[in-house]
């Protein structure tokens, strides 16, 4: 029969210490709060896109028609701040028009930190 002593009970233990479930719940809870702040600002890119998808399936004949549309659709769609109709570029390629944009959004974090996005798109 073995004998079990203190000694041999604790060189079999096996676990997260305090300080790395500390560290993980600090990191995860980081990730998190990153996450809380930008998701706002991909579901405003998101509907930018079907905004400018919805306006190009329409076909619009001029400039001025798409711009107008765009304005129509932002009164409609309240989460989109980020961009005017005045920030769209529009070319006609193979006679379809193709609407494009891009434009940047600060996510402040704390104090001076911020996180910059970048976002870009076109229809299709």
């Amino acid at each position: 029969m073995m004998k079990i002593t203190a000694r041999s009970l604790r060189t079999r233990q096996r676990g997260v210490t305090l300080f790395g479930l500390m560290f993980w719940a600090l990191f995860f809870g980081f990730v998190g709060y990153i996450l809380v702040r930008t998701l706002p600002t991909v579901n405003e890119y998101l509907t930018i896109q079907r905004t400018i998808e919805k306006v190009a399936a329409g076909n619009p004949a001029t400039v001025n028609e798409v711009r107008n549309a765009f304005d129509r659709q932002k009164e409609i769609e309240y989460s989109i701040s980020s961009i005017g109709s005045k920030d769209l570029q529009i070319t006609k390629e193979n006679d379809k028009v193709v609407i494009s944009y891009a434009y940047n959004k600060e996510v402040p974090l704390f104090g001076p930190v911020y996180i910059l996005l970048k976002y870009e798109g076109r229809s299709r």
